[in-house]
């Protein structure tokens, strides 16, 4: 029975180990003028690396030259892609967008921030349940007892008592059976596993005997934002027209340009409009802007769609009506895009996109309440305004956002030292 627990427990490691998979196994590095690959663990504080479009980053790191859009959800959670400077720091396993980065290594393999979330992940797995550490302890000393008392019970009467050996013997193995520790031993970690094995196929990993045990005096649940009460994928959630155009013309000018792009946000303006079977028309002279947005002409008219930043710098003033409508958006969660024309010199709408709560997320968090669950909590790495919006339609009592993993950790700590 222990065994197969052991068994069960290391599949569940290995799980958690294959996060480090999301770490490239080499990295491009500059040296002098030339540019070398090498396996990470030869990685020295202060190298330059070089990461691609498209790339993992091996390391973490400072960006020392470049501008990028970065997709950080595997780390800090982010559902939208963070645009990322010169100075800003980012995270080994993250995924580069389209600009081409040099980052200053600031930590070794062994101690970046996927390396310390597989650390943390493992040292709560190697917690056995109380109840069965209890047992590890007593079930030695027991069967030795019950073994030394069976010796006892053969021999003391046979050769001490003069008692016939074959009625002497099978009493004392009587005893044996009757006493033995086997189905007190076996019957928590059988349990256990069953309930392990169970939740794994339902999609519920348990990291170990001790968090299973737990459930059952649960006070207060912290649940992670995005991919859990949410559904961890940017989708289009609102058009605006501030032109002649309808909604639908709007997006379907939109969609044939951004679907040149690979940036997550321009993925779901495009499968919102595939939703509809339309065929998009095709696009010419695509360029995309880092931390901006996109530019091109589709249908004899150049458009430019992306954020606030991108017609700041071009010296182009937003209306105030159109800015109101954004600001509006943002303050509800979501990220706004204006589509604009060049040729007519107009701001033709605005396409909002947010990452959407789970349709059974309410529920469930209803169902937790009822359940007797006392104090529900949202943890996210995404900024506050997002999280307080997705909190307020979720029914949580309290939540923390801009939160790194180790924050969690600490967050969790302090709720449990409050709850119990």
């Amino acid at each position: 029975s222990n065994t197969l627990q052991t068994y069960a427990m290391d599949r569940s490691r290995k799980a958690i180990e294959k996060l480090l998979d999301l770490r490239p196994a080499q990295a491009t590095v500059r040296r002098g003028s030339r540019l070398m690959v090498i396996p990470i663990e030869r990685l020295t504080l202060g190298d330059v690396v070089l990461v691609r479009p498209g790339e993992r980053f091996p390391i973490d790191g400072e960006v020392i030259s470049g501008s990028s859009d970065v997709d950080q959800a595997t780390i800090t959670g982010e559902s939208m892609p963070v645009n990322k400077q010169v100075n800003d720091l980012v995270f080994a396993g993250t995924v580069n967008g389209t600009g081409s980065l040099e980052i200053r290594v600031t930590r070794l393999p062994k101690d970046t921030t996927l390396a310390r979330i597989v650390k943390m992940v493992e040292e709560a797995q190697s917690t056995k349940a109380n109840t069965q550490r209890m047992l590890d302890a007593f079930e030695q000393r027991y069967a030795i007892f019950v073994l030394a008392a069976a010796v006892l019970l053969i021999f003391v009467p046979w050769l001490a008592l003069g008692h016939d050996f074959q009625p002497t013997f099978y009493r004392a193995m009587t005893w044996l059976v009757v006493a033995s520790p086997c189905a007190l031993v076996i019957s928590t970690p059988a349990s256990i596993l069953s309930a392990i094995a169970n939740g794994a196929r339902n999609g519920v990993l348990f990291k170990g005997g001790v968090h299973l045990e737990k459930t059952a005096t649960l006070k207060a649940v912290a649940f992670d934002k995005t991919g859990t009460l949410t559904k961890g994928t940017p989708t289009l959630t609102a058009i605006h027209s501030f032109s002649h155009l309808k909604e639908d013309e709007i997006l379907r000018l939109a969609a044939g340009l951004e679907s040149r792009s690979e940036h997550p946000l321009a993925k779901a303006i495009v499968q919102a409009a595939h939703a509809r079977d339309w065929n998009l028309p095709p696009s010419m002279e695509f360029r995309a802007i880092p931390g901006q947005g996109v530019e091109g002409t589709v249908e004899s008219d150049q458009l430019w769609i992306g954020n606030e930043r991108m017609f700041v710098e071009r010296g182009v003033k937003i209306p105030v009506e159109v800015m109101d409508k954004a600001a509006a958006l943002q303050e509800d969660g979501q990220t706004a895009m204006f589509v604009y024309s060049v040729s007519t010199r107009k701001f033709l709408g605005l396409l909002a996109v947010a990452d959407a709560l789970r349709e059974d997320a309410v529920e469930m968090i209803k169902g937790l309440k009822a359940a007797g669950i006392e104090h529900i909590v949202m943890l996210t790495g995404d900024n506050a305004k997002v999280a307080a919006k997705i909190a307020e339609r979720a029914g949580v009592d309290e939540f923390h956002a801009d939160l790194l993993p180790q924050d969690k950790v600490t967050v969790l700590k302090s709720i449990q030292n409050k709850y119990g």
